[in-house]
């Protein structure tokens, strides 16, 4: 059995689709998923999919729901019964918890795959950290839950999840940086810094990419649209890290030359020298 949220919405065995086309019983699915092997409670299930406004018959109308993935369950071969169905999305203390066994949803593959990238990275080895990194990256097939209505709960999942991958992705391009893998990275911190114009760490990376590819003037014309998005849509100055590095990136000082040892974040850092 194959369970994704990494994209649109996946419940699949021997690629065949099993997930149900009605909205309410996906956004339902979608929040058992989200959290694999805990109990959500049935308050949660009818915040989620009315939000504050509940009809009088919720609680029927959400078991009603709960049968029918049962039953779209009960197609998968190797379940083949109700009472098998019942095994897989049990009624428990109050809820409901769908059970999802190791490597079978790709959230949890991505997660163990960030939490493994990230130790390489802690021990110093870039190469196995932006592998693994970039490995767990790749699980994505498409924004979270694309296909899916989503209310209160799923969204805040939604944005913490998206939040993260723009980490790892981060992260990641830090060690390739520290590996000097700046011309390969060009294209797609240019399409990063396009689709998150405030985002101050990207801007930065994107600007050492372009130094260290021999295209300081571009480096700098990165800084000057981050700097006047920055003012005209939250009325702020770049930070002192960015004009730190908008001063190096002037006075071509060598500390921008070799990859930084330093870990994360930090790499692009610069001392007060150089400002």
């Amino acid at each position: 059995m194959e369970f994704g949220v990494l994209g649109p919405l996946r419940m699949t065995a021997q690629r065949i689709s099993y997930v149900p086309t009605a909205p309410k019983q996906r956004q339902l699915l979608a929040l058992l998923l989200f959290n694999a092997n805990q109990v959500v409670s049935t308050s949660a299930c009818i915040e989620e999919l009315w939000e504050s406004a509940p009809p009088a018959s919720a609680l029927s109308t959400l078991q009603t729901y709960v049968l029918q993935l049962r039953r779209a369950l009960r197609g998968v071969p190797h379940i083949g019964s109700l009472q098998d169905a019942r095994k897989t999305l049990e009624t428990r203390d109050g809820g409901y918890l769908l059970v999802v066994h190791p490597g079978e949803l790709d959230l949890h593959v991505f997660e163990r795959l960030v939490s493994h990238g990230r130790t390489a990275l802690d021990h110093d080895d870039d190469r196995t950290g932006s592998r693994l990194l970039g490995e767990a990256l790749g699980m994505w097939t498409g924004a979270a839950l694309a296909d899916v209505q989503t209310g209160p709960i799923l969204q805040s999942y939604l944005t913490g999840l998206e939040e993260q991958r723009i980490c790892v992705q981060e992260q990641r391009i830090e060690a390739d940086l520290r590996l000097g893998h700046h011309h390969e990275l060009l294209g797609e911190l240019s399409a990063l810094v396009t689709q998150n114009p405030t985002h101050e760490n990207l801007h930065a990376q994107l600007m050492l990419a372009l130094y260290r590819s021999g295209r300081p003037a571009q480096a700098l014309s990165v800084h000057r649209r981050l700097r006047q998005v920055l003012h005209d849509e939250l009325g702020l100055e770049p930070s002192p890290r960015m004009r730190r590095l908008h001063q190096a990136v002037l006075a071509c000082d060598p500390v921008l030359d070799m990859p930084s040892q330093a870990r994360g974040r930090l790499s692009l850092d610069l001392p007060a020298r150089a400002g």
